[in-house]
């Protein structure tokens, strides 16, 4: 399996190739040159593994140049309960009638983004060893709050790294900012940036392919890779736990052979919806995949119109992983859908960095139509959710999870269809605890941070993770705050160039 670029079709590289380097010199994604697929025996296999297992499985298809060795060593130690707090890795919870809550918050940071930032360290140094690969890697990482953390914790202390995260100053909740200022290892670092996290994703990408600034690495004897989902290492082990959810609903008999679910995401940046369609088109029966949005609602005017205009108002949310106007993965999609046509999607692209727009093509407004469901709910609609979820169910979700089933009720609603569906839960509620405990107890509160995780903790009756629990008495390390055109500058000096 060789990977291509979605702005140089030539590009032909391995996946450790494509792991190390994180993102085509030229500026493009690496996608692989075909979507290996999965028969009905295969599915029901994986069923009977344990989630390692089936982790390794599906890397075997996409990561040809890895030994089985070489994978098992990167999914034994990823995901075992050193790591994560149940043995599943990726709970599923039955919340109503055939429909199911994908829990990927069960690891170190309480997010999804743990489910591939544990396994995105083995596989980098272990493509480094492959590829004799002999610099230093500087890992460099936007967030919008969850993806900062997850890699800094993944890659604290890994020999042969370094990482140094940007986050929006005022764009991320509390505790995901608190979780970065205190975070521990030597070879960490962490800066907010006054601006939103685009501007934090686009400083990134500019210095990424920044001639001097790649020049400058080399004679130090250094390479920038990345820790985002432009990475393909970042991407693929999101595939896994789709494939997984719905080979355990089969194995448990909540779902016949070969019968369709829905999969529904909250996403920004595209990433995590985008691995269920990969998931789907390896052979997991699916029926729509629908992406739910908070009021940055850019993806979903896109899916119905075919339209991606990031020319409006950014909204700061009680979502922030959300918040996001320019939606990286959404490139790799683009790329398959236009039959791999580099060309067109240079032109798009190119017209989304200078005009701030793009519209596809009828076929591709088409195809968009017959996978996806777009919709979205503004802050106040996803406070009630949370209320009403914990009041029918006793069950108590994050805000951005809330955007999901807000978005899957309308979806219902508006079809009347009622296909069995897996909602993709992508945090702890304890991560943003003032939205989460205002919209179950009804009232703002003028509780402390920490105050307000042990009233949640009373009424959701959940036990507060250990890791949340004790940031309290951790000591901050990093105060930096920068304008976002400093951002290069930052990067060279912290860097030592």
């Amino acid at each position: 399996m060789f990977y291509n670029s979605t702005r140089n079709s030539s590009v032909k590289v391995t996946s450790a190739e494509a792991i190390t380097q994180g993102i085509s010199a030229e500026g493009g994604l690496f996608v692989p040159e075909e979507i290996p697929q999965l028969s009905q025996a295969d599915i029901e296999a994986v069923g009977a593994m344990s989630y390692a297992d089936r982790a390794a499985f599906v890397f075997s298809k996409y990561l040809t140049d890895f030994t089985d060795a070489e994978i098992h060593y990167c999914t034994d130690n990823a995901y075992s309960t050193k790591n994560f707090e149940t043995e599943s890795i990726a709970e599923i919870a039955h919340l109503f009638e055939g429909t199911y809550m994908l829990e990927l918050w069960h690891g170190p940071t309480c997010a999804f983004k743990d489910m591939a930032l544990q396994i995105l360290p083995y596989f980098l140094t272990t493509s480094a060893k492959k590829i004799k690969l002999d610099k230093k890697i500087v890992i460099l990482v936007a967030t919008s709050g969850d993806t900062g953390k997850a890699a800094l914790e993944g890659f604290k202390d890994v020999e042969g790294t370094s990482i140094l995260v940007f986050y929006p100053e005022d764009g991320v909740s509390p505790m995901q900012k608190r979780q970065m200022k205190t975070q521990e290892g030597s070879n960490v670092g962490v800066c907010a940036i006054k601006g939103n996290f685009d501007d934090c994703q686009n400083g990134v990408k500019a210095i990424f392919t920044d001639s001097d600034v790649k020049a400058s690495l080399e004679a130090n004897g250094k390479m920038f890779s990345s820790a985002n989902s432009i990475n393909w290492g970042r991407l693929v082990p999101q595939i896994v736990y789709y494939i997984s959810a719905y080979a355990e609903l089969l194995r448990d008999g909540e779902i016949k052979a070969g019968e369709k679910i829905n999969i529904v995401v909250p996403t920004g940046n595209f990433g995590n919806i985008l691995a269920a369609y990969y998931a789907k088109h390896m052979g997991i029966p699916v029926n729509k995949l629908i992406c739910a949005s908070n009021i940055n609602n850019v993806l979903t005017d896109f899916i119905n119109t075919g339209v991606y205009d990031r020319n409006r108002k950014f909204f700061a949310t009680v979502s922030p992983s959300m918040d996001i106007l320019i939606s990286s993965n959404l490139e790799r999609l683009l790329y398959l859908m236009t039959g791999r046509d580099d060309a067109v999607i240079r032109d798009w692209f190119g017209k989304l960095s200078s005009e701030g727009k793009y519209e596809v093509t009828d076929d591709v407004k088409a195809k968009l139509s017959e996978e996806f469901w777009g919709g979205f709910c503004d802050d106040e609609e996803t406070k009630a959710t949370i209320h009403s979820i914990y009041e029918k169910y006793s069950y108590t979700c994050d805000t951005h999870t809330a955007v999901a089933v807000k978005v899957y009720n309308d979806y219902k609603a508006q079809t009347g269809d009622t296909t069995k569906t897996v909602i993709a839960s992508t945090a702890s509620p304890y991560k943003f605890s003032a939205a989460v405990l205002e919209a179950v107890s009804g009232g703002k509160s003028d509780l402390d941070e920490y105050a307000m995780i042990d009233k949640l903790a009373e009424l959701s009756n959940m036990p507060v993770p250990a890791a949340l629990a004790d940031l309290k008495t951790k000591p901050e390390r990093f105060s930096d705050v920068i304008e976002k055109a400093d951002q290069k500058d930052y990067v060279l000096r912290t860097l030592g160039l």
